[in-house]
């Protein structure tokens, strides 16, 4: 899901979820219209953290695509998962709205930010061989011993 549609959905996502901050700042949401906008939020971030993973290991050679989205998988977990509720929770501890809305600009910045580099430096996979996009190992050693 590389190229255009997985760019616009990173992008998206950021700005739901800066919108939906927003929202929360201005106390338009009650604890439905919040968990909806949430639910949206995520539907998207879903999406875009699928794609991430994705379209980071095709930068690799094949023999290690699977090590990558390991790694991947696992920053992002240890990160996500560890970070950023101790951050969110210390901003709800605080009982500001203001300071809960911090947290949704720097997630919000954090997303749309990494879209934006993929705009710039991500590479096209569509209808095109896993191998033309990063050469397997084995083939850069047999080019060198060419050489």
């Amino acid at each position: 899901m590389r190229g255009r549609v997985s760019l616009a959905v990173n992008g998206l996502s950021g700005l739901t979820l800066l919108l939906t901050g927003w929202g929360f700042l201005q106390g338009w949401f009650d604890a439905l219209t919040q968990t909806l906008a949430w639910s949206a939020v995520f539907f998207l971030a879903s999406a875009a953290a699928s794609s991430a993973y994705l379209t980071a290991s095709e930068l690799f050679p094949l023999e290690m695509r699977p090590l990558a989205i390991s790694i991947f998988f696992a920053v992002g977990a240890g990160m996500g998962g560890f970070a950023a509720p101790a951050l969110f929770g210390a901003l709800i501890e605080t009982g500001s709205r203001a300071n809960v809305f911090v947290g949704y600009v720097v997630g919000a910045v954090r997303v749309m930010a990494a879209a934006a580099i993929a705009w710039r430096y991500g590479i096209d996979a569509e209808r095109r061989s896993l191998e033309d996009i990063a050469s397997p190992l084995g083939k850069q050693q047999t080019d060198i011993q060419r050489r």
